[in-house]
């Protein structure tokens, strides 16, 4: 089915490869865009990302069928407030934010309810890179799309953006929204504010400019990659779901003061233990994980 006129505010990494991969697989028309960052927009208006750039997200979504709104998390009830006045009532409004229920909080803030038309939705897709440069098609293929629907949802409205979804290549999943952020505390926002900790505690060590930096290998460069992610991204991200994650981080504190003590008291048969049982669950799922 195509959609004649798509939005696309905010002109990211998500957001570009989106419009790049619907674009390619032929199922929009005309892309409008907006970016609050004028070298963003300009980039991806040069690049045929978008067809037209607009002044202000209200413009980007006039006449659209379907807005896609890629801002970090923290700004969604700001680009919501912006870009309300150009929408009609048909028009079907879905966000890419990594956290669902203060995406649907703000969304309950600017419309006073959650409307039927706006559909909740997080691609489980990404890269450490950042900005509209980096964005390509491909990015979507074969990996999950979780749509939190909630109570007042319209079906035929979600079914457009699952169909938009699909198009990239992408699987899509429905799920509760606090079962979503609960989840993605544990293996994505959890994984994330560890890597940043860690590189953020060697940068502190004696000699790390002269020693310890240049001579990391590949142990280093694999467990730290998605510290070169936006931290505006991530700071955001940890704040909106900053309690299921703060319960996670306590629980991995108390399990590193426990792996502290076992080599302490030089229990070396536990900490094979934990190392198997680590080693053994993770290539039991590695094949499941996107």
């Amino acid at each position: 089915m195509l959609t004649p006129r798509l939005a696309v505010v905010g002109l990211g990494l998500i957001g570009g490869s989106f419009a790049k991969a619907v674009r390619k697989a032929g199922v929009v028309g005309t892309i409008a865009g907006f970016d609050a960052d004028a070298v963003q927009m300009q980039r991806a208006l040069a690049d045929g990302v978008i067809d037209v750039a607009a002044n202000s997200a209200a413009e980007a979504v006039q006449g659209a069928d379907v807005v896609l709104l890629a801002v970090p998390v923290l700004a969604t009830e700001t680009a919501l407030r912006e870009l309300q006045p150009g929408l009609s009532a048909n028009t079907i409004l879905t966000d890419v934010g990594s956290t669902k229920q203060s995406v649907l909080a703000a969304v309950v803030e600017v419309f006073g309810r959650l409307p039927p038309r706006f559909i909740a939705g997080h691609p489980i897709a990404g890269t450490e890179k950042s900005g509209v440069a980096n964005a390509f098609a491909e990015l979507f293929r074969g990996h999950r799309v979780i749509l939190t629907p909630h109570a007042d949802q319209d079906a035929a409205a979600q079914s457009v953006v699952a169909g938009l979804w699909t198009a990239t290549g992408a699987r899509v999943v429905t799920m509760d929204a606090a079962r979503h952020d609960a989840i993605f505390a544990a293996t994505s926002h959890l994984p994330h504010l560890l890597a940043f900790a860690f590189v953020d505690m060697l940068s502190r060590l004696e000699g790390a400019d002269a020693e310890v930096f240049p001579n990391a290998g590949g142990g280093f460069r694999d467990f730290t990659r998605i510290a070169s992610s936006s931290p505006r991204m991530w700071h955001d991200i940890v704040r909106a779901n900053a309690a299921p994650i703060s319960a996670l981080l306590r629980r991995q504190i108390a399990e590193l003061q426990e792996l502290s003590d076992v080599i302490d008291r030089g229990d070396w048969q536990a900490l094979a233990t934990v190392f198997e049982n680590a080693r053994a669950v993770r290539e039991r799922h590695l094949s499941r994980i996107d």
